[in-house]
């Protein structure tokens, strides 16, 4: 199914239509899910559903003829990319409506950047995975791939054309890097 998906968006990527249509069944399933891994990170009552976001994310998806397509770790990576970026914007808008107060609340587990159950703000992960991406783009990328796409070792080695060792000493490194953005100790 990998090389479907692949060729699919290969095909996509050439001007047919017809493609993008097979490609939405086989691709769905796995964009709810990554979406699910998403919105249980959010607070409960949060104002985007599972369905809505990969609604918003699909719709951006298919806007995007500008991307062009290498192969389905690449197209899940672009979508965790969106996906962040909706969460982050829809935490942005109801702080706006706040005027300040408390913004959106994730757990993050200690595989996934720092100890398990310790929340942060998506609008503060956001800024720190920022300034990680301005000092090594690399690391910021890995995070994404890794935390917010869901992207294995190995993908995320393919999406980055890197070893599957340097992807790990990078995902190690900036795990250290953000908790200490995080929780704003000196280095």
């Amino acid at each position: 199914m990998p090389e479907e998906i692949t060729s699919l968006l290969l095909e996509w990527n050439g001007g047919d239509r017809d493609a993008l249509d097979r490609l939405i069944p086989l691709v769905y399933d796995e964009l709810r899910r990554l979406a699910h891994r998403h919105m249980r990170r959010e607070r409960p009552g949060h104002p985007l559903q599972t369905t809505a976001l990969v609604n918003e994310a699909y719709l951006r998806l298919i806007d995007s003829s500008r991307v062009r397509w290498k192969s389905r770790a690449h197209f899940f990576a672009v979508s965790a990319q969106l996906m962040r970026r909706i969460l982050v914007d829809t935490a942005r808008s109801r702080q706006k409506l706040k005027r300040g107060g408390a913004a959106a609340v994730v757990p993050l587990e200690e595989a996934a950047i720092v100890a398990a159950g310790r929340p942060i703000d998506l609008i503060a992960l956001d800024l720190a995975l920022s300034k990680l991406t301005e000092f090594d783009e690399r690391k910021g990328t890995v995070v994404e791939l890794r935390y917010f796409g869901g992207l294995s070792v190995d993908e995320t080695a393919e999406v980055l054309a890197v070893s599957p060792i340097t992807v790990m000493r990078d995902w190690d490194l900036a795990k250290v890097w953000l908790l200490r953005e995080l929780s704003g100790k000196p280095e």
